[in-house]
């Protein structure tokens, strides 16, 4: 466990390799699962305020879904997400032409629509993170799905928090993150 300002790190996030590999997995993390993308409350905001400009890249289904369900929803532990069509996929999930699940929210982002690149969850993951009163939990989550992931990972030498630095830097800054990289560094010379 690694503790940095108000958070509480697993181990896992320096132990685990991990580099997303798409053309296997497909982007299955923005189509299974039984809820949507777990939303900060500032983000549901901002979603209401983009949607225009995500709408074009979203398909007929997820317009539907967010026409009837609207931008965010409450799943069933009453935690704020992305809505779901037909309790599958994303509703800003869209599928390129190599039938690969990609987000329209961060589509608009890279075409320069919009300055919010995706909701701060799904840019982390495999990392979770659990609120409490004065702490944050920082989770590395094993779900079967990113088996491709963990073995591309390892073959590249790509530690999860190395994987996600871009994400980290983010939700938490650079500063945050040069000292988290001290951190392992000074634990690798001295545990090995």
């Amino acid at each position: 466990m690694i503790i940095l300002d108000n958070c509480i790190l697993s181990d896992e996030l320096y132990e685990e390799t991990f580099v997303c590999d798409l053309p296997a997995c497909k982007g299955g993390c923005c189509v299974e699962g039984d809820a949507g993308a777990p939303l900060l409350e500032e983000e549901c905001h901002i979603l209401e305020g983009i949607a225009g400009r995500v709408t074009p890249f979203m398909i007929h289904e997820g317009l539907d879904a967010v026409d009837k369900q609207g931008y965010y929803v409450r799943d069933n532990d009453n935690e704020l997400t992305t809505p779901l069509v037909d309790g599958k996929q994303c509703a800003f999930a869209y599928f390129d032409g190599k039938g690969i699940a990609r987000c329209a929210i961060e589509h608009a982002f890279e075409a320069g629509l919009i300055d919010f690149r995706k909701p701060i969850s799904c840019h982390l993951y495999p990392i979770r993170i659990k609120q409490y009163p004065n702490y944050e939990a920082l989770n590395y989550h094993r779900w079967p799905l990113c088996d491709c992931a963990r073995v591309r990972g390892k073959k590249l030498k790509v530690r999860v928090y190395r994987f996600l630095e871009g994400a980290l830097v983010r939700k938490y800054g650079r500063e945050w993150y040069r000292e988290l990289q001290a951190y392992f560094d000074y634990a690798r010379k001295r545990y090995g």
